[in-house]
């Protein structure tokens, strides 16, 4: 999907004298939107300068300088901040903020870090007219880490961040994950522990008139398929079997057969190396291979991604592509195996739930109604990783904007404030006991 710009800039324009006259809000509420608008030009400037930091997955030192001026930001708040090295997982590491209260314990996530490494010609904050900025993380996600600081700001100055009970976790390697994930994911994984909500500010769709509420997990796979090598001529016969290469094609053939029309299954070799001898490197993205024509192959590898909405489904087609590997050609062998990568976030009924909560808000600032992103069009993103241990969820609903993961990544600077004022309102909401059913 994509940001249809004449309406938000319709919406945007229109938000400040909607929420000035509407119904839906309290006084509370209302001093929340615009303490929104009176911090919206801070909030621009801290996007500016963040975006301009390089925080590259791993350049460690920019990811920490990121890091250090969100976290004075934190401070500012009365959060109690602290920075989780990542030397154990080979990364930077996370920036975590807790504020204590007594409302129901609400986790927000946010990342530091960007696909742009230090080498990348894309280092800068380019602002193209009076609505729209290009820069490297702008919406991915330093838009979504500045619109989680200006709602909690916006929640202080309206004197309702007192009985808050949040914990922010950006971590520094969402981008590319360190190793082991485990502890890469520790920190967010604890975090969750006892939370009622968690809010994601991913990009998400790049449109503000939608929100995800489920997310496919990324698992990596890879097949190695063996035969006996020796002359073409004497292929299929009983002494030299089939070849490493048919092997594989069947294998492959197989999995797009029985399992290409699983609904929301999606699953793609990305790499195939085979013949007399090959040479794969440790990601699984780059290798060599060598043979000759008149020679039966010997080996393969072919490594793929899957993506999966749920972890029954992962469990299910896992084990349907060992079935199929384990039926070999005459004279070889197979073998796969998997590394999990993100898991799923699968549809709940909570996460409906909130996704109605934050529509209402929505509606009730002068954004308009919000619908949920079709899985399918959803990558993976931290909030997986907690999607078991927290009870609603929602992600995407940071800045919008277009391209990202390019060196044309846009942000439509019109829909900061909205965006913001809808989660400030959702955060005061869930807090004062609007959590268990959304409003009629």
């Amino acid at each position: 999907m994509r940001l249809n710009y004449p309406a938000a800039l319709a919406l945007a324009a229109s938000a400040h004298i909607a929420t000035a006259q509407s119904p839906g809000l309290s006084a509370t509420e209302r001093t929340i939107v615009r303490a929104v608008d009176a911090h919206n030009a801070a909030s621009l400037a801290l996007l500016e300068r963040i975006v301009n930091i390089n925080s590259g997955t791993n350049n460690f030192a920019g990811v920490r300088n990121v890091g250090d001026v969100l976290r004075a930001q934190f401070d500012s708040l009365g959060f109690s901040t602290r920075w989780v090295d990542g030397a154990p997982f080979k990364r930077a590491g996370h920036l975590v903020a807790e504020h204590a209260g007594t409302g129901p314990k609400i986790l927000l996530i946010g990342h530091l870090d960007t696909v742009f490494e230090p080498n990348s010609p894309f280092q800068k904050y380019e602002k193209l007219n009076d609505s729209t900025a290009r820069g490297p993380g702008v919406i991915d996600m330093k838009g979504g880490d500045v619109i989680i600081l200006a709602a909690l700001r916006a929640l202080k100055d309206a004197n309702a961040l007192a009985p808050m009970n949040v914990t922010v976790v950006m971590n520094g390697d969402e981008e590319d994950a360190g190793t082991p994930v485990s502890l890469a994911r520790k920190t967010l994984i604890d975090a969750a522990q006892g939370a009622a909500v968690a809010m994601g500010f991913e990009d998400g769709a790049g449109d503000p008139a939608s929100a995800v509420v489920s997310r496919r997990g990324a698992t990596s796979w890879k097949l190695t398929t063996g035969g006996k090598a020796g002359h073409a001529s004497q292929i299929f016969h009983d002494d030299m079997g089939a070849g490493a290469v048919f092997e594989a094609s069947r294998i492959l053939n197989e999995f797009y057969t029985k399992l290409s029309a699983e609904p929301l299954l999606a699953f793609s070799p990305g790499l195939v190396l085979g013949g007399s001898a090959i040479s794969i490197d440790s990601s699984g993205d780059d290798g060599t291979a060598s043979g000759k024509h008149n020679v039966i192959s010997k080996e393969v590898v072919v490594t793929g991604d899957m993506r999966t909405i749920s972890p029954e489904q992962l469990a299910r087609v896992s084990q349907a592509m060992r079935d199929i590997v384990a039926k070999h050609l005459p004279l070889t062998t197979a073998t796969i195996t998997f590394d999990d990568g993100y898991p799923p976030m699968a549809p709940s009924d909570g996460n409906r739930r909130l996704l109605a909560l934050y529509d209402r808000a929505s509606r009730d600032v002068g954004s308009g109604p919000v619908a949920g992103v079709d899985p399918s069009r959803a990558g993976a993103a931290d909030v997986s990783f907690i999607a078991s241990i927290v009870p609603m969820k929602i992600d995407g609903i940071g800045l919008s904007g277009h391209d990202d993961h390019s060196d044309k990544e846009t942000a439509d600077l019109r829909m900061l404030p909205s965006q913001t004022k809808r989660a400030a309102l959702l955060l005061h909401r869930l807090t004062n006991g609007e959590g268990a059913t959304p409003r009629p």
